[in-house]
């Protein structure tokens, strides 16, 4: 079957499309989840400027395609007239583009918390930084960890887009062996069950947390 011999043939091509993209979407989220933290307490501060920021921040990002702004990083550095490397653009425009959607993940898990623990922690002492750290914040990203999981299955799937700029991803991977060995049918087959089983192995695992924080709720 043409599908094992490729397989057989370009498998460590393969592998290091699979590493390109699990590692690339593990680190975007990664940033995302720390930078989404600060534009989620942005807009959650009371100062209008700063809600203002980051409203437009988040409106502007998950109102327009994604590979629209991978083209913009990757266009705007010449426009500036800088050099920099294509896997840092993309990851760049990966990060921003998860950072919008996480800020929101979170903004809704400190909105669940019970507003009597923070009182409650605003009456034994704590600022309200503080009790946003200390107490709202961990429990929001607890409570939202399923989801951040489903971002991750997400991110894996956007990776594909990488392959616009030839990055080294998996569908990088299905058009360079593809066109050497003559065989781009099979190849996007490879690709699709890679794809396939990364996400159903991590989705998954993410049933299986949530069953773990059921039970220890």
């Amino acid at each position: 079957m043409r599908v094992i011999k490729l397989i057989a043939a370009a498998w460590p091509q393969f592998l290091q499309g699979t590493w390109v993209t699990v590692y690339t979407s593990l680190i975007t989220v990664f940033l995302g989840l720390i930078f989404g933290s600060l534009v989620c307490l942005m807009r959650m501060n009371k100062s209008k400027i700063l809600r203002a920021i980051s409203t437009v921040y988040v409106e502007v990002i998950r109102g327009t395609p994604i590979l629209l702004q991978l083209w913009i990083f990757f266009l705007l550095p010449a426009q500036l007239g800088l050099v920099l490397d294509k896997y840092f653009c993309a990851l760049f425009a990966l990060v921003v583009n998860s950072t919008a959607y996480v800020s929101e993940l979170i903004r809704s898990g400190i909105q669940s918390i019970d507003v009597g623990q923070t009182e409650a922690a605003r009456s034994l002492g704590l600022t309200s930084g503080q009790t946003m750290i200390k107490i709202v914040l961990p429990q929001a990203i607890r409570n939202i960890l399923p989801a951040i999981g489903n971002e991750f299955i997400m991110m894996i799937k956007e990776t594909s887009l990488l392959s616009t700029f030839m990055i080294g991803d998996i569908m990088t991977v299905r058009a360079t062996v593809g066109a050497a060995y003559f065989l781009p049918f099979q190849a996007l087959i490879i690709a699709g069950i890679i794809y396939f089983v990364l996400t159903f192995s991590m989705s998954k695992l993410l049933g299986l947390l949530e069953r773990r924080m059921r039970q220890d709720d």
